[in-house]
């Protein structure tokens, strides 16, 4: 158990160590005081607890960013067919295989304009 303890310790110490770019962020005294009483909650440094909430953030970001780009890519596929399935039937079909029934996916039709 030391030694994973010590193995532990020493990657951390490494990790530390190594020269990270360093940004300075200018915050009000009252949320400098809110995330020192967050983090102090949360069991972590207010160094750590801001790191965190760059990570969450930014995690946040870039999924949105995907799933719009998602949606961008498959509204020209539907524009670009005039093929699509009406959400009425296609819940119907989702409802259903969640119940676990078999369902068989509904066609997709051109749109009506």
């Amino acid at each position: 158990m030391a030694l994973c303890s010590t193995f532990v310790l020493q990657c951390f110490f490494i990790i530390w160590n190594e020269k990270m770019p360093t940004t300075t962020v200018r915050l009000p005294q009252d949320l400098k005081q809110r995330i020192a009483r967050a983090a102090e909650r949360a069991g972590t440094t207010a160094h750590n607890f801001i790191l965190e909430a760059l990570t969450e953030k930014t995690d946040q970001a870039e999924r949105r960013a995907e799933f719009m780009d998602t949606a961008e890519q498959r509204y020209a596929q539907i524009a670009a067919s005039g093929k699509t399935v009406p959400w009425s039937e296609m819940r119907k079909h989702l409802e259903r295989r969640i119940a676990g029934e078999k369902s068989i996916r509904p066609k997709s039709r051109t749109l009506a304009r």
